[in-house]
């Protein structure tokens, strides 16, 4: 059955509020959206009203200002942080408020600006923002991230097709890939949430002490902490609430122990980060900690994203994704981490979730990090996995088990 655009881009702003955010009846929701994605914005309003919604807000921005920013500003302004959208997340998810985000980027907005401005501009924003991403990491509240193409992005994805062509190729790839094109895409998104799960507790009775990675260019071992819990597809909030934070997700994920990662990782595809993009790069561990970053492109900006601060140069997230995965089947090259992490197992630098740690969520600080758990103002996902992949996780008793082979998972659940 065809169906127009109108229909899908409801099905899918339907899929977000029901599925990603998981909107509880009385609950309010706060979207924050690019300007671009005004149309599925007004969707995701009407569906989370007939959901039961007591109050939707909106909050819009425009990369365009931000590039203004960079492009006119005094030098001495860049210690200047916008407040007014952070505290309004801050006070909404203390409230306990769902949170859509809903963007559309461009890979290369900052393409060319001084790396040490962008990197000022990040912290100071995460600095500022940081109550609001540690009730995220906590599962405090029920949120999620959904895109929708920009001009820049489609044609980045699409390089050969004029600007209208290629976003109304790359709306058809995100309907696909996110399950909207299925005859009932809630149903579709529960079946595939079923597997994750299943997948997600085979790993968890592994309790593996450590999992180990040969690819061209990586050798590596990540040790995992004692009573670490793997993660993915759906999460539950601490309100009952049940989420998907990300759609699409093909990933179960876990955190590593800050301290014992030891070897080199090379990525398998590029890192767009703070609108600029980092390409062929390695990540050298020593004791848990990066000592060596080399990329052909972004050197400077890999450099200035490993010293945000001191849990930036250790590992918060280990995801495994195999590569037959949709989004990596399709053959793209998204440019945009929400697709491209879930097309391939990655890694995270920064700030692990508290709640791949049994009782983590309710530590304290300094608990957490015993148990070696890593903190950081920063999160950033950067994609090493391949169909050249090959995955061992290390038993409690040293014997060594397939976990995955060629990119694709080893054992059957």
């Amino acid at each position: 059955m065809s169906r127009s655009f109108d229909e899908m881009l409801d099905r899918y702003a339907e899929l977000a509020v029901k599925v990603g955010v998981g909107l509880k009846p009385g609950q309010r929701l706060m979207i924050r959206a690019s300007l671009e994605c005004v149309e599925l914005v007004r969707r995701a309003v009407e569906h989370a009203y007939r959901a039961g919604a007591t109050l939707v807000d909106v909050l819009y921005d425009d990369e365009q200002v931000g590039l203004a920013r960079f492009n006119h500003a005094p030098e001495a302004s860049f210690d200047e942080v916008s407040s007014w959208a952070a505290d309004a997340l801050i006070k909404g998810s203390e409230r306990g408020d769902a949170v859509l985000s809903i963007r559309a980027s461009d890979p290369d907005l900052l393409k060319g600006q001084d790396p040490e401005r962008i990197a000022k501009v990040q912290k100071n924003a995460q600095i500022y923002s940081m109550p609001f991403a540690r009730r995220i990491s906590s599962k405090e509240i029920n949120w999620s991230i959904v895109a929708t193409p920009s001009a820049a992005w489609a044609t980045k994805v699409f390089p050969d097709l004029d600007e209208d062509a290629a976003i109304e190729a790359l709306w058809d790839r995100i309907f696909k890939i996110c399950r909207v094109d299925a005859d009932d895409p809630v149903a579709a998104w529960q079946e595939h949430i079923a597997a994750l799960k299943a997948r997600r507790e085979a790993l968890d009775a592994k309790q593996y002490r450590a999992l180990r990675y040969r690819a061209p260019g990586t050798e590596l071992e990540i040790g995992l902490p004692e009573n670490h819990r793997w993660m993915g597809g759906v999460s539950t909030s601490k309100t009952g609430a049940p989420f998907v934070a990300n759609i699409p997700t093909e990933e179960v994920f876990t955190l590593p122990h800050k301290e014992r990662v030891k070897g080199t990782v090379s990525s398998t595809k590029p890192l767009s980060y703070a609108g600029n993009l980092i390409d062929d790069f390695s990540i050298r561990f020593e004791a848990g900690r990066v000592v060596e970053v080399k990329a052909a492109k972004g050197q400077a900006a890999l450099e200035k994203l490993v010293e945000t601060d001191e849990g930036a140069r250790r590992l918060g997230e280990v995801a495994l994704v195999p590569h037959g995965s949709p989004i990596s089947q399709s053959g793209l090259l998204f440019l945009n981490t929400l697709y491209d992490e879930n097309a391939s197992s990655h890694l995270a630098v920064g700030r692990a979730y508290r709640i791949c740690l049994e009782g983590g969520a309710a530590m304290s600080d300094e608990d957490f990090d015993a148990a070696g758990g890593n903190d950081s103002l920063t999160h950033v996902d950067f994609m090493i996995g391949s169909e050249l992949m090959d995955v061992d996780g290390v038993c409690e008793d040293g014997q060594v088990e397939p976990v995955m082979r060629g990119g694709e998972w080893a054992f059957e659940i």
